[in-house]
């Protein structure tokens, strides 16, 4: 299938979601982005994190969550109010001890996490491997910009919702550290024609805590990839997945 064809039909899933009647008023998703000073430098609108933080806090509020953000880790209180930590930040696998303590509480009560790309790469691959089921080694070669072909894994995951593989202009990661419980959405080949995977659940129950999960995208490279219809819809998707919520939850304006 093209990418055009892809993209009416999740254009018209999006429409048609519109017309299905809310079962219920629920509060809304509390969410909390997590984001940095922007990379890459220029206008090229690569690791745009301040935009990003900007267009999604407004993004998710006309979509029904209740959206707030910072360059920086949440503080404890920002935690206590938020249902999901989205982490879209430069090298954002790395925490400082405090910060990792707020994690913990966090996840052991339950919350979801979403990571975007740059927001797995860290100095401790094997810990945040064990928190959001992969990460991607600092400093190491591992990562390709251009065209990849996405390959969905589990077309019947209600994430994904049946999508066809479709070519997708931004950047993989490979070599990575992996969980053995992530559950694997979609992949593509490295640079030796290895599969990969890019796009992944991850479930977990820290002791004496309540289930967590963790949404995690490799791609979010280009804030140009935001808009893209297919690519957006997944990202909403996880995004309430995370939280509990439908996952249909977050895909029109106003629907909580």
């Amino acid at each position: 299938m093209s990418l055009h064809k892809l993209c009416v039909t999740w254009l018209a899933v999006l429409a048609g979601a519109v017309l299905v009647p809310v079962a219920g008023a629920q509060t809304p998703l509390r969410i909390f982005i997590r984001a940095s000073e922007k990379t890459h430098g220029g206008a090229n609108g690569n690791h745009d994190y301040p935009a990003f933080l900007e267009n999604w806090t407004k993004l998710l509020t006309e979509h029904g969550a209740a959206a707030a953000g910072a360059q920086r880790f949440p503080t404890a209180e920002e935690l206590a109010k938020t249902d999901v930590l989205i982490d879209y930040s430069s090298d954002g696998a790395n925490f400082s001890p405090a910060d990792k303590a707020l994690l913990d509480t966090f996840l052991q009560r339950g919350g979801g996490f979403v990571v975007i790309h740059d927001g797995m790469c860290g100095a401790e691959p094997d810990w945040f491997a064990s928190v959001a089921g992969g990460s991607k080694q600092h400093g190491v070669r591992n990562s390709r910009a251009g065209v990849m072909r996405l390959h969905f894994d589990d077309p019947a995951s209600p994430i994904v919702n049946g999508a066809a593989d479709f070519d997708f202009d931004d950047e993989m990661f490979y070599l990575l550290t992996t969980n053995p419980a992530m559950h694997v959405l979609a992949s593509t080949t490295d640079p030796t024609g290895k599969v990969v995977p890019q796009l992944w659940t991850f479930e977990k129950t820290l002791p004496g805590g309540k289930p967590y999960r963790a949404f995690v995208t490799l791609q979010g490279h280009k804030s140009a990839s935001f808009e893209n219809p297919v690519f957006q819809a997944l990202l909403l998707r996880g995004i309430a997945w995370a939280g509990k919520r439908p996952v249909d939850a977050l895909l029109t304006t106003g629907k909580r």
